[in-house]
């Protein structure tokens, strides 16, 4: 008829699904199948009998992936912001991942003195359930710290936090000073006080210690990760720097290859090396690529702990930390 072109139909068993309609079709539409079925569920994901009904949520880098044979939503926030959900959506229990800014490492000038790795950032995980009506929840992503300056300490990282659930920043790599605590400790420097820095504990682990100015013990101490303490300086006698402590990985961006929160290696005449997971390597002039004097800077968005700064003559300086992460996910279907 074509007085009906141009009209909007509405059809009952959607906007009123209260209403009792018959189990026609052989159930292949659920809201006609299933009237008591909200609304919200099959605009959301709750369909085919599956029982979950999805939150509608903001925030962050949103994606869509699926774990063996579940599908999650993940909103990944690379900088602060706000995690929120829309009034009148169901009740969910969401898992989370909070990583902070890994420490700096540290720098040198006196020569055959070198800087600690940067301790990675703390890494937590964890369970909540978020409620309809509630307010936005404010995400706190920490920053990847300064370096260390020639004859200075690196910074310690920036904390992260969600849900009321706080990752310590990473501890930062010591020069002629004290390694920095944090989430995962800095590595000790080649000093008269090299013991790394203490880590959090359910977030990290202690960095290495450092050498003092004697031969076979001038290396500096790795940054503690995640998974792993710091490796202590001059475990070969030949003025070894540590390795940073391992990494962890986990579902976060959709996958478990990706690794998080290592250690930044510590500088020596050997160079450490930063395990996989963010960490970055140590360095020394003479013993690193030509015209690299610098430790390297941790991966951004890893928590990953800068890599230390070492000198034979020549000022250098520690990397800095990779900023931190934070992850949130909840099934789909």
């Amino acid at each position: 008829n074509n007085c009906l072109r141009g009209l909007i139909v509405f059809r009952q068993d959607r906007t009123n699904p209260s209403t009792a309609v018959s189990t026609w079709k052989g159930r292949k539409d659920l809201p006609k199948a299933n009237p008591s079925t909200a609304v919200s569920a099959w605009m959301n994901g709750a369909l085919g009998g599956s029982g979950i009904v999805a939150p509608t949520a903001w925030g962050g880098i949103i994606s869509t992936y699926e774990d063996s044979g579940k599908t999650y939503r993940v909103h990944t926030f690379l900088r602060s912001a706000n995690f929120e959900m829309a009034s009148g959506s169901a009740d969910a229990e969401v898992e989370y991942v909070i990583i902070a800014g890994g420490g700096g490492g540290g720098g040198r000038t006196t020569a055959n003195y070198h800087g600690g790795g940067g301790g990675a950032g703390g890494m937590q995980t964890g369970t909540t359930t978020i409620t309809q009506g509630s307010s936005p929840y404010a995400v706190v992503v920490g920053y990847g710290t300064g370096k260390g300056g020639a004859d200075a300490s690196g910074l310690d990282g920036g904390d992260s936090s969600v849900f009321g659930v706080t990752s310590d920043g990473g501890g930062k790599g010591s020069d002629y000073g004290t390694a920095g605590t944090g989430g995962s400790g800095g590595g000790g420097g080649t000093t008269s006080t090299p013991t790394g820095g203490s880590g959090t504990v359910g977030q990290g682990n202690d960095g290495g210690d450092g050498g003092t100015n004697s031969a076979g013990t001038r290396g500096a101490g790795g940054g503690g990760g995640k998974g792993s303490v710091g490796e202590d300086a001059n475990t070969d006698g030949a003025n070894h720097g540590g390795d940073g402590g391992t990494g962890a990985t986990n579902w976060g961006r959709g996958t478990t290859s990706v690794y998080y929160a290592s250690g930044g290696a510590g500088a020596g005449s050997t160079v450490g090396e930063a395990s996989i997971g963010g960490g970055a390597d140590g360095r020394i002039n003479g013993n690193s690529p030509s015209g690299q004097y610098y430790g390297r800077d941790g991966i951004a968005n890893t928590g990953g702990g800068g890599g230390g700064g070492g000198s034979d003559s020549t000022a250098t300086y520690g990397g800095q930390g990779g900023g931190g992460i934070v992850m949130i996910r909840y099934q789909v279907a």
